[in-house]
């Protein structure tokens, strides 16, 4: 920047405003991107407040299996839309990516696909929990030497589950 000042004091008349536009045009795209960054995190929050609040749910049990996965599809589905937003308004400004933008996006895209397949190992863990829980309570109402036994695997998925947390 002092460069650019520099070269503005050095200048003729003419090119001094030529150069002030330049800079000034170099401001408002560090402003846009700053704006767009700040949603971007912001965007973040939310999906993360949302993932821990589903998190609560799955443990109380009291949200059903299908909703939840409604629910994720959904933020997975509004974070694809920023990303889509912001390549846009890259393109509309006429800003070159630079090679860090690039890396910046590939990098949100790859923490995309790994919270897709975390959800996924979650649901089916979930699922199995539900399923395991649901048969013990049908068994116990027939008080068989079975049921000790199930309800064993019941408690071990459990751990599992705590440990895996």
């Amino acid at each position: 920047m002092m460069m650019m000042m520099l070269l503005l004091v050095m200048m003729t008349m003419t090119m001094k405003t030529m150069l002030l536009m330049m800079l000034l045009m170099i401001l408002l795209m560090m402003l846009l991107m700053m704006l767009l960054m700040m949603m971007m995190m912001m965007m973040m929050m939310m999906m993360m407040m949302m993932m821990m609040m589903m998190m609560m749910m799955m443990m109380t049990m009291t949200m059903t299996m299908t909703m939840a996965m409604m629910m994720m599809m959904m933020m997975m589905m509004m974070m694809m839309m920023m990303m889509m937003m912001m390549m846009m308004i890259m393109i509309m400004t006429m800003m070159t990516m630079t090679m860090m933008m690039m890396m910046m996006m590939m990098m949100m895209m790859m923490m995309m696909l790994m919270m897709m397949m975390m959800m996924m190992m979650m649901m089916m863990m979930m699922t199995m929990m539900t399923t395991t829980t649901k048969t013990t309570t049908k068994a116990t109402t027939k008080t068989t030497r079975k049921t000790t036994t199930k309800t064993k695997t019941t408690t071990t998925m459990m751990m599992m589950i705590t440990t895996m947390r």
